[in-house]
């Protein structure tokens, strides 16, 4: 698994490249704010229920949650299911407003 920051990942957003991001949190921390990721919560992919984005296993998958420990655990998790390109934003959702606000 590697890592993306914040800021790497906003330059990639605002240069209109079409990114794989991945929102592992729970619905209600989606609708508070989110980037634009797919939303599928971190109990989805530990049971193995990815089919949404099952098809993008071998393409570049972006993974954030609130602070970077659960999407942690899910690009972890989506690397044994046989991803073969996972990052993890570094810091999350908090980094984000930090940096950007919401």
């Amino acid at each position: 698994m590697e890592n993306i920051t914040a800021e790497d990942l906003k330059k990639r957003i605002d240069s209109g490249e079409k990114l794989n991001l991945v929102d592992v949190r729970e619905p209600h921390e989606n609708a508070e704010f989110n980037i634009g990721g797919t939303l599928v919560p971190l109990g989805d992919i530990r049971a193995m229920q990815v089919d949404e984005i099952e098809p993008l296993k071998d393409e570049e998958v972006i993974v954030y949650c609130r602070s970077g420990n659960r999407s942690g655990q899910a690009a972890m998790i989506l690397e044994t299911m046989g991803f073969s390109n996972v990052k993890n934003l570094v810091g999350g959702m908090l980094k984000w407003q930090e940096t950007f606000g919401a």
